[in-house]
Order: structure tokens, then C-alpha cells, then sequence
């Protein structure tokens, strides 16, 4: 089979059940591959973003999907590839119904865009920082102390929490991972 240039595919997006992104790509991929389907299928994203969350003062992070239940495909919907792709366990469907319709190339470079700005960014913050919140310092040299949060610097991973050190409320800027939310 000649091999296609990437004008050919378009790209597509197929509701998955919420949480069955991974388990429903990967039978994707494997059921296409059986049929000798693939050919046709060279892309399968399930968009993500590194998450992090502190838990008695330590850091872990995951993988979230960046639009759950959404699967993007690059595809050429031809022959028996719509019909088996919304025949897989936990397919919903695919965006417009009976008539996929394909995302235009400016939401492509946009979406792609995005994920790639977010890669770059490095991790954003499970549970969002608000201002006026009660916050504890959990690393450095104000361990120990609590504060509300005044300012977030998303930008720049960072906030300004006002403690109050020796009677007098101070200013501190820390980073995301310094604080944890108090309970």
C-alpha cells in the first residue's frame, strides 16, 4: 500500500466514557492494528497536562486528561475505520455524530498549541491556589507558619502569602510547592 502524505488525514474527535480515555485508545490501537487498519489511523491523542498536589508536605504529581472523555484521531475515515473505531468498548461516538465531522486546522494547531505551551509550562496545580486563602509554609525558612494568600503568579509558579512573623504581617513570596492549603 503506498504510503500517504499527512494532507490526507484529517483530524477527528471521538467521545470516549470519561476516564476510559487510555483503556479505550489502546483497544483502538489494537483493534485497528488486527484489521490492518492502522494505515489509516497514524494518530491517537488522548490530551494531558502534568498535575501536582502536596499531601503532608510532600510533592506528587500525575497525568490529567486536558479534556476528559475526549480522544482526538488524525484520520482517513475510509472503508471500515468509522465503524470500527465507534464499535470499541467505551466509545461514545465521534463529535457530529453519524457525520464526523473533522476539526478545522486553526482548532488543530490551537489545541496541539496549547498542550505544547502546557509541556513547556512544566506542571500546573491540581487544586488552584485563591486568594484570601489560608495557606501553611511547609519548606524553607518560614516552615511552619501560616498565612493568606494576597497575590498568584501563575506565570511564574509563585504567590504572595502575608504572614505574620514577630507580631508584624510580612510578605513572602513562595513557590506553589512551598505551601500547602491548611485544612
Amino acid at each position: 500500500m503506498d504510503t500517504m502524505t499527512q494532507e490526507h488525514y484529517k483530524w477527528y474527535v471521538v467521545r470516549a466514557i470519561t476516564g476510559q480515555e487510555k483503556k479505550v485508545k489502546a483497544q483502538m490501537e489494537s483493534e485497528l492494528d488486527r484489521l490492518g487498519l492502522l494505515v489509516h489511523v497514524p494518530q491517537i491523542l488522548i490530551p494531558t497536562e502534568k498535575v501536582f498536589q502536596i499531601k503532608n508536605g510532600k510533592k506528587s504529581s500525575k497525568e490529567k486528561s486536558y479534556f476528559p472523555g475526549y480522544i482526538m484521531i488524525q484520520a482517513e475515515l475510509v472503508g471500515e475505520v468509522p465503524h470500527t473505531i465507534e464499535t470499541i468498548n467505551g466509545v461514545v461516538g465521534f463529535l457530529g455524530g453519524k457525520t464526523p465531522t473533522p476539526l478545522r486546522q486553526s482548532e488543530v494547531n490551537r489545541i496541539l498549541g496549547t498542550f505544547d505551551d502546557i509541556a513547556e509550562q512544566g506542571e500546573t496545580m491540581a487544586e488552584p491556589f485563591l486568594i484570601g486563602e489560608m495557606v501553611k509554609v511547609n519548606d524553607g525558612p518560614f516552615s511552619g507558619f501560616s498565612g493568606v494568600i494576597e497575590e498568584i503568579m501563575d506565570d511564574r509558579k509563585k504567590l504572595k502569602v502575608m504572614v505574620k512573623i514577630f507580631g508584624r504581617v510580612t510578605p513572602l513570596e513562595l513557590n506553589f510547592v512551598q505551601v500547602e492549603k491548611e485544612s
